[in-house]
């Protein structure tokens, strides 16, 4: 097959995965937690007012975040209408964008390992995840990534033209969340420097055009919002950086440990092999670090502390979320590629043990993915006729795997037959989870009761509900939600949401004003009542 046809093939294969696993079923549930709503409402106001400078929340400046996500989620609400499957688009096309370099990169670098880098970076959990959520982790993700793999394109080839778009990049990353794009990149790269022994490797990346060019991407958003809102640099910066790392201001607090498994679980299914390539590499570094750090295996050492330094990077910090991690993940895909490629190549086979475990992994996440609705119900995983049935299909689907790998495809298949249970099992939570998630997660189906229950527009005020809740209603509303707890009683004919049996309990704040059951919603565990107008207290 030629070049051409190959390279046409396998960019079939990935647009179809890509779009399985980031876009497919977008709209099938709610946006959840409070970041998912919260964020989407604020480009929705921003492209209302056509301002692409400050992001508002309720008409008030909300600093604590760059405008990267809010400009594109504003595209995508100008090209498709506001909802909440376009607010998720934007991550959806930055992860197209991550996986597409990552084919390029090693196809440019290291041939044959392009289709395998790419396919393991697209079905990482966490990735897909986050491919899927109207947030700032896979802009960020996507930028710092690209911005990585470019340096080291550039500390191969010495093409400045890489390390332009190392700059371009990480200064997108500056726009996506902030400082914390240009602080990774100059910690990975200062410890790479430190493991190679060569200081004038930091001089050659401190290249003047390039720090034009990140200051150019990055500082005209920041210099503008400054200017048209003076407390700015107090609330992103000192605030919302430096108070948020080094302390538990927003109750963000985990174990120091926290990382490890956030990132095992963001790595599956690949995560076994991604730890024997870890331990493999380790010890061929230890054994021979001068010779390694001289030839093209670097890029595995490299790779390694891409990926570790942000995880202990991000357990110093006192405030712990799991898309912080997500900027690493894509080290551990490309680590793997690397493994697979360099055995493939020497024709060797990994250890029985090791393709077990991985079997065992990879199919297993399917379990949780059929018994999604009692999962989600219950907390916990029952034991009961499907739990049975769910693990017969599991052991079923790891027998295969270890056959298909033992067999005569051995490593060379292993993306593909290590993608089954990924879009089986996507498909599964999106087929049998998507209403128990929109019912037990979303604000979405409530705000749509509310909706068909009113015969004009109500102010919306929420009691002792949790802030998920609150920020969900404000998006699907598109108003402002009051609180009854912080004072902030309509004055007006308004509905208010609050946990089921609070009927004397919203009485005795509305002080003698008229309170009538209008509903209910069970998956809640909440109850909505009309309150007559009157008095402000």
């Amino acid at each position: 097959m030629s070049r051409g046809s190959i390279l046409r093939t396998d960019w079939l294969l990935l647009t179809c995965v890509c779009g399985f696993l980031f876009f497919y079923g977008l709209a099938n549930f709610g946006l959840m937690g409070a970041d998912e709503p919260r964020y989407a409402q604020v480009a929705r106001e921003m492209l209302a007012r056509h301002d692409w400078i400050t992001p508002t929340l309720g008409g008030g400046a909300w600093l604590e975040k760059p405008a990267l996500y809010y400009w594109q989620a504003m595209l995508a609400y100008k090209i498709f209408g506001v909802s909440d499957w376009a607010a998720r688009l934007p991550s959806g096309v930055d992860a197209t964008l991550l996986v597409g370099f990552v084919y390029f990169f090693l196809r440019r670098f290291r041939p044959g390992a392009e289709l395998d880098g790419a396919v393991m970076t697209a079905s990482a959990a966490g990735v897909i995840g986050f491919a899927r959520a109207a947030s700032m982790d896979m802009p960020l993700a996507t930028a710092f990534s690209i911005g990585m793999m470019a340096w080291y394109a550039w500390h191969e080839s010495q093409n400045k033209s890489f390390l332009a778009a190392f700059y371009v990049f990480i200064g997108l990353g500056m726009l996506a969340k902030g400082p914390v794009a240009p602080f990774l990149a100059a910690l990975i790269i200062a410890a790479f420097t430190i493991a190679k022994g060569d200081w004038r490797l930091i001089i050659r990346t401190l290249w003047v055009p390039g720090i034009l060019l990140f200051c150019a991407v990055s500082l005209p958003w920041y210099v503008a919002v400054q200017l048209k809102n003076p407390q700015f640099f107090h609330e992103f910066f000192l605030q919302h950086n430096l108070a948020r790392f080094g302390t538990n201001l927003y109750h963000h607090k985990e174990p120091f440990w926290y990382y490890l498994p956030v990132t095992v679980m963001g790595l599956l299914p690949w995560t076994v092999f991604v730890l024997a390539a870890l331990v493999e590499i380790a010890g061929a570094w230890w054994r021979e670090r001068r010779a390694m750090l001289e030839s093209k295996d670097a890029f595995n050492v490299f790779l390694i502390l891409w990926l570790i330094v942000p995880v202990v990077f991000f357990s110093i910090s006192q405030s712990k979320l799991p898309g912080y991690i997500v900027p690493a993940l894509p080290a551990g895909s490309l680590l793997l590629a690397e493994y697979v490629r360099r055995h493939s190549a020497e024709g060797e086979r990994p250890g029985f043990a090791v393709l077990v475990l991985h079997a065992i992994v990879a199919a297993s996440v399917l379990v949780p993915a059929l018994m999604i609705q009692h999962l989600l119900q219950q907390h916990r995983m029952p034991w009961n006729r499907g739990t049975e049935i769910s693990l017969i299909i599991a052991v079923v689907l790891a027998i295969a795997i270890v056959l298909s790998l033992r067999s005569r495809i051995g490593l060379g298949g292993l993306r593909f037959v290590t993608l089954v249970p990924v879009v089986l099992s996507v498909a599964m939570v999106l087929r049998l989870g998507a209403s128990s998630l929109d019912d037990m997660l979303s604000a979405r189906p409530l705000a749509n009761a509310l909706a068909s229950v009113e015969g004009k527009r109500l102010p919306i005020a929420v009691f002792q509900v949790r802030r998920e809740l609150e920020y969900g209603l404000v998006f699907y509303r598109d108003q402002m939600v009051s609180r009854y707890e912080l004072g902030q009683i309509p004055a007006q004919e308004h509905f208010v949401v609050a946990p089921a049996g609070s009927q004397t309990a919203v009485a005795a704040e509305v002080s003698g004003r008229r309170v009538t059951y209008i509903g209910s919603f069970a998956p809640q565990n909440l109850e909505y009542y009309w309150v007559a107008a009157g008095e402000r207290r």
